[in-house]
């Protein structure tokens, strides 16, 4: 039986589309969440595929009771020391988990206020967080989920209902349009190795954790702490790229800022701004290899759902090539 689609009447969202998301639109991403999976099943063209696949857990099985054998049993389970002891065969019996929690940490800082196509990255991550949500969600799981901004976070617990995804999409819908140009809030890079912290803390063993960011002060320590995730979780990164930051002219003329300061740059600065922007996102491109965390690279440009079902195996590669 397919799960109740979540409907609600809500007026209309505000501001300017692809700057601010409603609540609307996330809600209504419940129709597209399909033709991907997190699960350990993947193709062999997804990103989740191959090393990574081998090592997600999925669901795994609860100690329910030990009985007397019965024919059929799967002798592999059969407890020898209760079987010794009391002259008769015994077995122990499992079941499968119900589930497991899904945390999803999503990134709303200022340097995630950008863009320069369909949407800002901060809607992208937005639209990223609440699709996942809704396929975990129809698979069964419980979702929950940490959104982050420069000064503080927002904590989610995780929950197994359709209606229980709005908490979570409220809370990104208040983060998303607390965003504003000129605000005055300081950039905070050190933020997102703060909510790795809260996240290894969080997830214990077996949940599926991810992280949708730019990666904004991404070090050695968020590899680290990316590790520790994956250890005893099933870590995801989906890093929302502007084309931009690919983009930059090596003869630009450009003005850059921290948020408080501004300064003009141009010639050999901007080439050598242009090498630190594809550097770092290349660094980050390496984590599959150097942190054992596959990396699904989301831009601005293309609705998120085609992109998903590419990245993770569900769909052709673009211009038709499987």
């Amino acid at each position: 039986m397919k799960p109740e689609l979540v409907r609600t009447k809500l007026p209309a969202p505000s501001g300017v589309p692809g700057v601010y998301v409603g609540l609307d639109e996330l809600i209504a991403l419940q129709y597209t969440a399909r033709g991907f999976s997190f699960l350990p099943r993947q193709p062999l063209s997804s990103l989740l595929s191959g090393r990574h696949a081998s090592r997600m857990r999925g669901r795994g099985l609860d100690f329910d009771e030990i009985r007397k054998y019965l024919p059929g049993d799967d002798i592999r389970s059969i407890d020898w020391n209760v079987t010794a002891r009391t002259g008769e065969a015994h077995t122990r019996v499992f079941t499968e988990e119900r589930d497991r929690p899904a945390y999803l940490l999503v990134d709303q800082r200022v340097s995630m206020f950008w863009g320069t196509r369909r949407a800002l990255k901060s809607v992208v991550a937005a639209e990223i967080a609440a699709l996942a949500a809704w396929r975990v969600i129809g698979q069964g799981d419980r979702v929950g989920g940490l959104v982050f901004d420069d000064t503080d976070v927002a904590e989610v617990r995780p929950q197994r209902s359709q209606t229980a995804v709005l908490p979570l999409l409220r809370t990104l819908v208040t983060k998303n349009h607390a965003l504003r140009a000129g605000s005055g809030v300081t950039s905070r890079p050190a933020m997102l190795n703060r909510i790795l912290h809260h996240a290894v803390r969080l997830a214990h063993h077996d949940c599926m954790v991810v992280v949708i960011s730019d990666f904004d002060g991404a070090d050695e320590e968020t590899e680290k702490l990316l590790r520790r995730l994956e250890q005893s979780n099933d870590a995801v990164c989906a890093l929302v790229l502007d084309p931009s930051a690919l983009e930059i002219p090596d003869d630009a003329r450009m003005v850059v800022s921290d948020g408080s300061l501004q300064v003009e740059i141009e010639g050999r600065a901007t080439k050598r701004l242009a090498a630190f922007a594809k550097g770092r996102i290349d660094r980050i491109l390496e984590w599959p290899r150097t942190a054992g965390v596959p990396v699904l690279p989301v831009d601005t440009e293309e609705p998120v759902p085609a992109q998903l079902r590419r990245l993770l195996g569900f769909a052709p590669a673009r211009g038709g090539q499987a």
